[in-house]
Formats: C-alpha cells, structure tokens, sequence
C-alpha cells in the first residue's frame, strides 16, 4: 500500500484522478449514445414526430446548453460530488438539498436497474443466435457482478474502460451515417426534418420527452467535481463537450436516418416493423453490409453495459455524500482505504440492483415493456424535476451571494430554463402512462415516487436540523482539505 493511500482520509474520494476527456467519457457513457440511437430514436420517432426527431434533437440541445450556461457557473462554487443536491442546498436551503438528495439516489438507482433489464434481454437475444440459450435474468446478474466489482475500485479504471466502449459504439454509427450521406439516401439528402412543420407533426411533446431521455447522464459532471484536476476548468469543459458531443451527434444520426428510409416512407417503414428498435439495423445492412450490423448488435450490449457502470457510479456517489453530511447513517459516507471509492455505497446499489432485478425476475414481469419502460421513464421524470430545481437554486444563489458574474449566466438564463422544465415535467406526468406502458394505479405511483423520495429527504433534512444544526447548515458545502 502507498503512503498516499494510507494516510487517505476516510471520507474523501481520489483526487486529481479525473481530466475533462475522462469526466466527458463517463458522462456520454450514461447517455448510452448507441442505446440512443437503435433504442429511443426510432421510438421517438415513431411514437412522437417522425422525421422531425431530429429537428427537436436540435431544440432540445439548445435548452440543455442554455441550462449548462448557469450549472457550470454555480459548479466553480460548488465542489461537491453531490451534484444536483448540492446546488439545491446551498441556493434553496439544506431541506431542498435533503429532498434532492432522495430523489437523485432514486433517479439513478431506478435508470440503473432499468437499463439492467435492456441489458439483460438484449444479452440473451444476442447470445441464442450463438447457440446459447439462457434467460434475461441470468445476463442481468452477470452484469451486476461485473459493475460491482468495477464500481468497488477506483474510478478512473471505470473511465478507461468507457472511453473504450464509447468510442466503438461512435464509430459504428458514424461509419453508417457516412454511409448514408454518401448514398444521399432513400431520395437525395434534404433538410426537411428540421422544418417547423415536420418538427410540430404528430406527437412533438412525446419526442421532446424522448429526446431528453436520450440526454440523461451528461448533467453527471458535477458528481466528478471531487476527484476532477482542476474542477474549476475541468467539469465546465466536460459539460460543454458532453451537450454538445451528445447533441449533434444525436441530431445528425437521427436526420441521416429519416434520410435513409425516405421522409415521407420513415414512419410507414417504422409502423410496419414488428420491433421499431431493429429499424438502425435494417438501415445498416441496407447501407453498410451485415458486418457492421452485427458489430453494432454487439456494441448495443456494450452500450448498455457502459450506460450501467456510468449510472452506478454516479448513483454510489450521491448515497455516498448523503452519508458523509449525515443524512442517511454516516457509515455509508467513507471511502475505500486503497481505492478511494464510495465502495459502501457501491455495495449498497449493487445489492438495491441485484433484489429488484432478482424481483422482476421471480414475478415474470417483462425486462423491456415492464423493468426497463418503467423504471427509466420515473428516472427521467426525477433528472428533470432536479434540472429545474437546479436551474432555481442557481438564481437564488447568485442573489444571496453576489459575485463577478454575468447576469444572463447567473438569473436569466437559469430562470428560462426553470419555466422550460416546469412545463416538461407537467407534460411527463400527464403522458406518463402512455410513455411508460404502466395503467391504472401505477400510472400514478411510478411518477408519484418522485414526489415520496422529496417528502422523504425532506423528513431527513428536517431530522438532522434537529439533531445536528451544524451538519445541516454544511449540507453542499465543498470538503476543506
């Protein structure tokens, strides 16, 4: 053991272990770019507005970075890998921090485990086409095991292993894309969906909700702000490039799609397909060749793997920081002695995957339509409520403690995007049944977890006020060194 990890305090993550293109891979590996693309796009497309997805991938891009504008400002006096908690208890008080504190921990916690279904049944189709017979659950706890031995260790092993990842899965879309834009297409390239017609056809605020869930991930930066070099520099940056990487990418390979099938054939040829998810495919055997479609079968499964290593640690982190300031019990907030990560809060995510998963599994409940259209669709819905929290606390914040700033970084443009998300949350909970797949009493519960997980961080603030006044005026504050 080195001297540095001996003398590690118990409660500090590795620090300096992070630059701006390691927090970047991390974060773009939440977003699952290829999950994206085969998985959401052609639903969003389908269920939404067409050939104008991409045109709201541009829209949506454009409020992100607008939200990033005040959220990289606050990061530079923030410093804490609570992220979004932390924001929220030092520009709205720590009983918001308590209550965004729940609701990040169930956010990821229900992202990560809903993936893990994906995960599991894209596993084992991929794996009986080789012979191998065996079911969605089995793949699922593989996967588990995998992340909780990744997630255990020092992060930067995790990054490494996502930079890879990430970079294949870039290089197959883009190699079809090139493709595409080489063919020009079904009939010649056109601009098209990115017209205000194309873009308000159909269901636009069904692929609003789409194209933000695509995004979920990149707003992780922050969470990295401990064991960042030079977080100040490095978490702006990562976040800048995360949007914009993720958004154009995004945009692009969703226009070179309706591009491929045809605008006026793209949503007969997605009506007509007994799975919208093998619509990528299609268009990769019929630009590209088979090779390339079977290498991108295999990187759905590595996609979705890195999207649940990435969510995992993010997840780690923030029930790691509730227990270091005292909100959940403190013998969760300390790292490992050689490793310097959350490992108690890792083993905590990785024993909440495995029973939920295992409990799905014992009930027969479908991985895809059930575990993964339920658990995502809450965990969407919980990241925009903390974006909008997120974008208040930034206002208050700068108006309690009045610094060299910008007044379009630091009030208008945070406020804008509070209005903006406002309204996206109401869409979701209006929509959330016909989004999720989930009627009835459970149309209600699933997003009404999100309201339960604030009313619970909220009792906890409220207890550590209690008990502990100093702790809690500390909630958010950055670690001294």
């Amino acid at each position: 053991m080195s001297a540095v990890s001996e003398q590690a305090p118990a409660n500090r993550l590795r620090k300096n272990s992070l630059g701006v293109g390691a927090i970047t891979f991390m974060v773009i590996s939440a977003a699952a770019p290829l999950t994206a693309v085969a998985g959401g796009t052609p639903l969003g497309m389908l269920m939404g507005n067409g050939a104008g997805f991409a045109g709201t991938y541009l829209i949506v891009t454009i409020l992100l970075l607008l939200f990033a504008v005040g959220y990289v400002t606050m990061s530079r006096h923030v410093g804490n890998a609570g992220a979004f908690y932390a924001y929220a208890a030092r520009g709205l008080g720590g009983l918001a921090g308590g209550a965004t504190a729940l609701i990040a921990i169930l956010s990821y916690n229900a992202m990560q485990i809903g993936v893990m279904g994906l995960l599991g049944a894209a596993t084992a189709g991929l794996f009986a086409g080789w012979g191998i017979n065996l079911p969605w659950w089995v793949w699922s706890f593989i996967a588990i095991a995998l992340v909780a031995v990744l997630g255990y260790r020092q992060v930067d092993l995790s990054a490494k292993i996502l930079t890879v990842l990430v970079l294949c899965e870039y290089l197959v879309v883009l190699v079809l894309d090139i493709a595409i834009l080489k063919t020009g297409g079904d009939s010649g390239l056109s601009a098209a969906p990115f017209s205000w017609s194309q873009i308000t056809s159909g269901a636009p605020a069904i692929a609003i909700l789409f194209c933000f869930a695509a995004f979920i991930g990149f707003e992780a930066t922050a969470i990295y702000a401990e064991e960042a070099r030079e977080p100040e520099v490095t978490v702006p940056r990562a976040t800048y490039f995360s949007v914009l990487l993720i958004g154009v990418f995004y945009m692009l390979t969703a226009w070179l799609m309706a591009v491929g099938a045809g605008v006026d054939k793209l949503l007969p040829t997605l009506q007509g397909l007994q799975d919208p998810t093998t619509f990528l495919f299609g268009l990769s055997d019929r630009y590209a060749g088979t090779m390339l479609s079977q290498a991108m079968s295999i990187l759905f499964v590595s996609s979705l793997f890195a999207g649940v290593l990435a969510f995992h640690n993010a997840v780690a982190r923030y029930i790691y920081v509730s227990g270091r300031e005292k909100l959940l019990p403190q013998t969760i907030g300390v790292t490992h002695s050689v490793h310097q990560s959350p490992h108690v809060a890792s083993v905590i995510q990785s024993v909440l995957a495995a029973v939920v998963v295992g409990l799905f599994a014992v009930l027969g409940l479908d991985p895809v339509l059930a575990l993964f259209s339920w658990l995502t669709n809450v965990a969407t819905l919980g990241v925009i409520v903390m974006m909008a929290v997120a974008s208040l606390a930034v206002v208050m914040f700068f108006r309690a403690n009045p610094a060299q700033e910008n007044a379009l970084k630091t009030t208008i443009l945070p406020g804008l995007t509070f209005i903006a998300f406002v309204i996206i949350i109401y869409l979701i909970v209006i929509n959330f049944g016909g989004l999720s797949g989930a009627s009835g009493f459970l149309g209600v519960l699933l997003p009404g977890l999100v309201l339960i997980a604030a009313v619970v961080g909220l009792l906890l603030a409220s207890a550590l006020k209690g008990r502990d006044p100093t702790a809690f005026e500390n909630l958010g504050q950055p670690l001294k060194d």
